[in-house]
């Protein structure tokens, strides 16, 4: 007996399941909001040097800023140099203070900022580049605090992955709700950069145990039948999150305000745990069979399911158990021993790598559409919602491989023809924006789903967890990726479509998962290695009738 045929008869989708969604939807709701949190933590307002006697109008135009500060080669004025002698202009008040027209036919002298930057607050009244004066030579330390952050998530996506599949889903999530509460009031306080950097690297560690625990504690208590639909449900509540910053940065312009806001529902989020079921799948799978038991005979009554002695017995619990008990801890070097599995792992590498570099290259770059922050923001949210629909349609109807290597494909060829469309054609740069951001969500989307069905209960999460390492690493190289504009401007660009489009390639690799049960051990998935090429284009395991 499987662990399907359990689920079945105590029912595999209904009032248990549906509630066990909802409970987990607050950390797929609060993921986004730390995930893409410095387009407003870390935003960049207008800036120019401080200037004694300078007037307090902060204008562009105003001749006395002509004769201080230099202009740059698209013709505005330096936010980061200003003159060492005041220039005379020609016509106005200042022409002869301090200097003659023959002083003029040289190259005029230039300096940094000797005393710091005057900022432009009238969108934000503060973010921790104007804390810290992160502009101009030290924008590159403003970069790095996503930078840091992915990091983080990096290496808490291992721990989480491996300790979940040691110590359970539900006690996981748990350190990973308080660590992030914690830690994202530790930022909020951060009295320098070297603190606030500690401290959001620390809270990507806490917040990727609910990248790596929340969809699998989802799809080992759904059917066969119901895990598309309730996979994408729970994505939806990721688009909620990102349409949700936009409303509550518009809200708080204040950044430690502003990352009390998004931490602070970590609270009920640690009460709603009393409620939240430890996979039985992964008891059965430690023998831990009375626990087990509990949690089906709760699914049972919960879904109004008649359960047989027999069927539920303690007998039968122990035959699933023994057939699925696993023999040794599971290990990250699991993953590569047998022929199966590493194809599987090296592949999922690959294509996450380019998930993560291409979703948070585009979502982290919200300027140069012609739109303000916010309004960017929410548009890019609202794209997600039909992106999300198609990853129903297309993964029930055309299956996970082919839907992941398509949207990827669609972000490489939407960030492709942006390079091809002139800079005057404003319209036409915002469509394809917002389509490849589409297209990159909805590879995001699938990624997971097609990931949580690849690998064995016995590995689940530690498969998680490898394939969220790497593709955490791309999301921390994305931000300095948007560096190498100081090299060529489109240069960031073709590395992000460059990127999705091997990754595209790479999961056309992977075997097909749709209407396949969920492998429970390692066994199970070397068993379902394709013989020739033909049987490739078949399920893994199909669901018998």
């Amino acid at each position: 007996m499987r662990f399907e045929e359990l689920l079945e008869q105590v029912g595999g989708f209904g009032p248990f399941q549906l509630r066990n969604v909802a409970l987990l939807a607050l950390p797929r709701v609060l993921l986004p909001m730390h995930f893409l949190l410095p387009i407003f933590l870390a935003a960049v307002p207008a800036h120019r040097c401080v200037l004694p006697g300078a007037p307090a109008n902060f204008s562009h135009e105003d001749a006395w800023l002509e004769a201080h500060l230099p202009r740059e080669p698209d013709g505005t004025l330096s936010s980061c140099l200003y003159f060492t002698h005041s220039q005379a202009l020609p016509n106005t008040t200042f022409w002869g203070a301090g200097q003659s027209p023959g002083q003029l036919e040289g190259e005029p002298s230039t300096a940094p900022c000797p005393q710091g930057w005057d900022y432009d607050r009238s969108e934000f009244s503060s973010t921790i580049a104007t804390e810290w004066d992160l502009v101009c030579e030290q924008k590159g330390l403003n970069k790095a605090t996503s930078t840091f952050f992915f990091a983080g998530v990096l290496v808490g996506a291992v721990a989480f992955g491996y300790l979940s599949d040691r110590f359970g889903r539900r006690r996981l999530l748990l350190v990973a709700y308080v660590s992030s509460l914690v830690l994202g009031l530790a930022s909020a306080a951060s009295v320098s950069y070297i603190m606030f950097i500690i401290t959001r690297t620390l809270t990507g560690a806490a917040l990727a145990g609910f990248t790596i625990i929340v969809m699998p504690l989802e799809m080992e208590w759904l059917d066969v039948g119901h895990r598309t639909v309730a996979g994408v449900l729970s994505g939806t509540f990721w688009t909620v999150g990102v349409m949700l910053l936009a409303l509550v940065g518009y809200l708080i312009r204040d950044w430690r305000w502003l990352l009390l806001a998004v931490t602070l529902p970590c609270a009920p989020g640690i009460l709603s745990l009393w409620w939240v079921p430890e996979s039985a799948r992964w008891l059965l799978t430690q023998g831990r069979v009375e626990e087990a038991h509990r949690y089906l005979l709760r699914c049972a009554r919960l879904n109004g399911q008649l359960v047989g002695e027999d069927s539920l017995s303690r007998e039968a619990l122990n035959k699933v158990a023994t057939r699925e008990r696993v023999v040794q801890r599971p290990s990250y070097l699991d993953l590569f021993r047998t022929p199966r599995l590493r194809h599987i792992s090296l592949c999922c590498m690959v294509m996450w790598f380019g998930v993560n570099f291409s979703y948070y290259g585009l979502s982290l770059d919200v300027s140069g559409l012609g739109l303000n922050v916010y309004q960017t923001q929410l548009l890019f949210g609202a794209v997600e919602l039909p992106s999300k629909l198609l990853v129903y349609l297309l993964v029930r109807h055309v299956g996970r491989r082919l839907t992941q290597a398509g949207m990827l494909l669609g972000t490489a060829l939407a960030l492709g023809i942006s390079l091809l469309m002139p800079s005057e054609v404003g319209t036409w740069s915002i469509a394809l924006a917002v389509i490849g951001k589409g297209f990159s969500e909805a590879a995001f989307t699938t990624a997971y789903l097609f990931t949580s069905e690849l690998y064995p209960t016995v590995l689940r999460q530690t498969g998680m967890g490898l394939t969220s390492l790497v593709g955490r690493l791309g999301g921390s190289l994305a931000p300095l990726a948007a560096l190498l504009d100081g090299v060529w401007l489109s240069l960031p660009k073709l590395a992000y479509g460059g990127i999705a489009l091997l990754a595209a390639c790479t999961a056309l690799l992977l075997p097909e998962t749709r209407q396949a049960q969920l492998p429970e051990t390692i066994q199970d998935v070397e068993r379902s290695a394709p013989s020739s090429l033909q049987e490739e284009e078949m399920p893994m395991k199909q669901v018998q009738d």
